[in-house]
């Protein structure tokens, strides 16, 4: 979040904006839910509620999922491109000498 110029040249307040949602199946945040509360259990010695479970299940959810999914998606893009490379030289190594 920051403050930035609107077209009068004030300050402004901008909103913060909201990441694309990951959407989780019901299977899935029931084992997130219960991870969170293992860890709050063995890591701070602390029985946490569903609702604060939930509240930080959401905050995964919108805040750090996109951000780790794009990663992903990134070091994806990264490997794949390093195969195609490693595609390209080993089909030249096939070519057979003319002589």
């Amino acid at each position: 979040m920051g403050n930035i110029k609107n077209e009068r040249g004030e300050y402004a307040v901008r909103k913060r904006e909201r990441l694309l949602q990951i959407k989780l199946s019901e299977d899935q945040k029931k084992k997130l839910l219960e991870e969170i509360k293992a860890f709050y259990l063995d890591e701070r010695g602390e029985e946490i509620g569903m609702i604060e479970q939930m509240q930080l299940l959401d905050l995964f959810e919108q805040k750090l999922a996109p951000v780790i999914y794009n990663k992903a998606l990134d070091d994806a893009k990264a490997w794949y491109s390093q195969m195609m490379d490693n595609l390209e030289s080993d089909f030249y190594v096939l070519y057979k000498n003319e002589d």
